[in-house]
């Protein structure tokens, strides 16, 4: 509640105009200065709002403030990157030379270590993989390094010397040890991280500093009363954001956290609105299922209606139906506001509706994705073939064009030919997949031998389309990930393999060689659920031909079996990863004639 109100206090100012500020400084006992006296930043000659510094600081706190004086002044407990807020708490700082940079419009500030050998880089990261945060050296031993860092959904790696000839990566999250040219470290859940390495062995570790153990609601229109909490699932992507579906009835609820009331939230708005720190109990009108979202930095909340719908379909124009008749989109197997269809499209318009009635439409402006309102517009659609999915309860609608291609191959001096493919050589060391009779976009190879990446100084194996390298898919992980056009050399393990490629998502799979009488499935026909998962893991499968008994194996990023379990039938499949370290794995499903591939991330 202080962090909100400090924030509309800052956006006043920002209100009463930046032109006031002259000049700003840092000042504190990490700076020459003291609290006695700002060392002055310079004003960037392009933006008025950014302000740079090169200094030696201290151990000790340090705030920037404007005008040499405290009428504006910034400050946060973010370090070495935050965002400070008017009259925010001091930042601690570790002594080092920096290059501050400052942006008196955003309160966003970086003290850049300049003079540390040990950096920490990826998508997970502030810079993403353009360069690392430098971390700060052990007074007490030269091995050990810290920082603490805000990070994303992704992955990451640490480096030596700003450069990529010593690196360590591994498979596990949060704590591991990182192998010379190891995998990527995947970061499972956005958040805020305290991060160790110790370059002599490797070892690393990612401790999130939380604000809250959990988030739940409670009151007479949840399923447990007044009595029992109803939890909600922090959002992967926003460590601020919880999230979840719950069957409400009238009567009245709160947020709390960490499963008691020393800390709730009430309002008096529903479906939506600001919560306030203790405030009176959210009344709830009308009963239904809803899913709900409560954002613990700025205390918005929303309960979205799930509307209870027998049918989705889409509708215009541009649809094989035209404005007379819907075509009907499939509903997911686990959640039911999640309608999808592949379909072929002309140029026009086209528009979400319910139950074959315009009583219930949604309706948007942009293309190929967006968020539609209820009788908003018509969507412009540009011919095509399309994977189109639409959320029936938050409007989110995508048009994804499906792009099918004459040939798949793997190339790469990790396989079979030992050898990258020549401009000239008309693509005879490609080694071509085979395309499913019944998905354009699903591509298997039986069996192929791979050698190992780090046999070869340019080693890996990527995939390509057309034998040639205008379009072609890789990344880092093995045995499973997600290519990118463009992206990283695959690095494989020594072993005979069968392959699965999506070509349109860009999934692949190498797990056990299959007999040539057996068919590998498309992905999209299995669903993991949670994924991440921390404990039980439940599967469901969307295929008649995938029946009898079934084996689920799960392979970590080394190409290591780390569980095998055998069922009765792809009926009620569920599996405990609660004893595995966090990481990527990937799942192999199979009745012997039939295999589906997926990926799995376990997060702690």
């Amino acid at each position: 509640m202080l962090r909100l109100l400090s924030t509309l206090i800052f956006a006043m100012l920002v209100g009463v105009g930046y032109a006031q500020i002259s000049s700003v400084g840092i000042i504190g006992t990490a700076t020459p200065g003291g609290w006695s006296e700002d060392t002055d930043m310079s004003q960037d000659a392009e933006n008025p709002d950014l302000w740079t510094l090169n200094i030696t600081l201290v151990n000790g706190e340090a705030k920037f403030r404007a005008n040499n004086a405290w009428d504006i002044n910034w400050g946060d407990t973010g370090f070495p990157i935050g965002e400070g807020l008017q009259n925010g708490p001091n930042i601690t700082v570790v002594g080092g030379e920096y290059r501050i940079t400052f942006n008196a419009a955003t309160g966003a500030y970086f003290f850049d270590l300049r003079s540390s050998d040990i950096g920490v880089i990826g998508s997970a990261t502030p810079f993403g993989w353009d360069r690392e945060v430098f971390m700060f050296p052990n007074a007490d031993d030269e091995n050990q390094y810290s920082v603490t860092l805000v990070l994303k959904q992704g992955e990451a790696k640490f480096r030596a010397d700003g450069g990529w000839d010593v690196n360590w990566g591994a498979d596990n999250f949060p704590t591991g040890v990182g192998e010379p040219n190891g995998p990527n470290i995947p970061i499972p859940q956005a958040g805020r991280y305290e991060i160790t390495f110790d370059k002599s062995s490797g070892a690393y570790s990612f401790t999130e500093l939380v604000d809250f153990e959990s988030i739940g609601v409670i009151g007479s229109a949840t399923p447990g009363g007044w009595d029992a909490e109803t939890p909600l699932t922090r959002d992967g992507g926003n460590p601020d954001v919880w999230r979840g579906t719950i069957t409400l009835t009238e009567g009245a609820l709160k947020f709390r956290a960490n499963n008691s009331w020393a800390v709730n939230w009430g309002g008096t708005e529903f479906p939506n609105g600001t919560a306030e720190l203790n405030g009176g109990d959210i009344p709830v009108s009308v009963p239904g299922d809803y899913l709900v979202s409560f954002n613990t930095k700025s205390l918005v909340y929303n309960f979205l209606l799930i509307g209870n719908y027998t049918t989705v379909g889409i509708i215009g124009d541009a649809t094989p139906g035209g404005w007379d008749a819907d075509t009907p989109m499939n509903q997911d197997a686990n959640d039911k506001s999640i309608w999808r269809l592949r379909v072929t499209l002309v140029d026009g318009e086209a528009k979400f509706r319910a139950d074959n009635d315009w009583t219930v439409n949604w309706g948007g402006g942009t293309f190929p994705s967006g968020v539609a309102e209820q009788d908003g517009p018509n969507i412009p659609v540009l011919a095509g073939e399309y994977r189109v999915t639409f959320n029936s309860t938050t409007g989110e609608y995508n048009f994804e064009e499906v792009i099918e291609f004459g040939q798949i191959s793997l190339v790469g001096k990790s396989g079979p030919f030992n050898a990258w493919p020549e401009a000239d050589d008309m693509g005879a060391r490609d080694t071509y997949l085979t395309k499913d009779e019944d998905n354009p976009q699903i591509w298997t190879l039986n069996s192929v031998t791979l050698r190992n990446f780090s046999d070869d100084t340019d080693g890996g194996v990527k995939f390509r389309a057309e034998t040639n390298w205008t379009i072609n898919w890789g990344a880092v992980d093995f045995p499973a990930g997600v290519g990118v056009p463009n992206g990283p050399n695959i690095r494989p393990v020594a072993g005979t393999y069968s392959i699965q490629f999506n070509s349109l998502t860009g999934e692949y799979l190498f797990g056990e060689p299959v007999s040539t009488r057996s068919q590998i499935l498309d992905p999209a026909t299995i669903k993991i659920a949670p994924n991440p998962a921390n404990s039980l893991v439940n599967v469901s499968i969307d295929t008649d031909r995938l029946t009898g008994a079934i084996n689920v194996v799960l392979y970590d990023m080394t190409g290591k079996q780390v569980l095998n379990r055998k069922f009765d039938s792809y009926h009620n499949i569920q599996f405990d990863v609660s004893q595995l370290p966090a990481g990527m794995y990937a799942v192999n499903i199979t009745n012997g004639q039939y295999l589906i591939g997926k990926k799995l991330i376990i997060s702690r």
